[in-house]
This record gives C-alpha cells, sequence and structure tokens, in this order.
C-alpha cells in the first residue's frame, strides 16, 4: 500500500508559478513511476506528466511543455510539480499517482494504482 499525499496548491494570478508536491509513504517510493493528472470543473481527469521511477524518463502533455517540469526526489519520497506561467485553464483539482507496473502508457490513469486526494490550483485572470 502506498500513501500519497499532495500540497502546494492555492489562489494565483496569471502568469504566476507554483510547486506541487505530493509526498508518499507506505511501500517503497523509488520503484514506482510517479505521474501527475488533473480535473477542471465538469471535465474528465487528463494527464499532466509523469516521471519513471528513476527519474531518467520524464512526459509530459503538450500544453504543459516548457511551463511545467516533472522531478522526484527517492531520498525524500517526494514528487514535484514546477509550473510556471499559469494560465486560468490551468484551474483544476491536480492529483498525484503512482505505479508499479507498466501496463499501460504512463499517461494512461488506469496505468495507476495509488492515487492521492489532490490539490486545488486556482488561476485568476
Amino acid at each position: 500500500q502506498v500513501q500519497l499525499v499532495e500540497s502546494g496548491g492555492g489562489l494565483v494570478q496569471t502568469g504566476d508559478s507554483l510547486r506541487l508536491s505530493c509526498a508518499a509513504s507506505g511501500r517503497t517510493f523509488s520503484s514506482f513511476d510517479m505521474g501527475w493528472f488533473r480535473q477542471a470543473p465538469g471535465k474528465e481527469r487528463e494527464f499532466v506528466s509523469a516521471i519513471s521511477w528513476s527519474g531518467s524518463s520524464t512526459y509530459y502533455a503538450d500544453s504543459m511543455k516548457g511551463r511545467f517540469t516533472i522531478s522526484r526526489d527517492n531520498a525524500k519520497n517526494t514528487v514535484y510539480l514546477q509550473m510556471n506561467n499559469l494560465k486560468p485553464a490551468d484551474t483544476a483539482i491536480y492529483y498525484c499517482a503512482a505505479r508499479a507496473t507498466a501496463l499501460y502508457p504512463a499517461t494512461n490513469e488506469n496505468s495507476y494504482t495509488y492515487w492521492g486526494q489532490g490539490t486545488q490550483v486556482v488561476v485568476s485572470s
């Protein structure tokens, strides 16, 4: 079992930055690929970014490339999502997720077994 707790969300203005954190506890964090997803009001949950267990591979949704950066610190059991140049369209609840096996692509939410409760990000115009 893995417990995931997100933090770092908040209310910001267009163009601001935020860094989300996801702290993991339970099973060995360093063996899990990690992902970030988000769900905006009235919309389905969508892929944001993912990082392999070693940190050697990263993935981004097209709309986040160049603005968001995912990273992890296995010594701290934490994955981060640095979000720059935020836009109102980035307003959503952001979830982190963990997977032990790669049955599906990292962009597919069905690939992830463990989920956090989410952290709210609101970007005002």
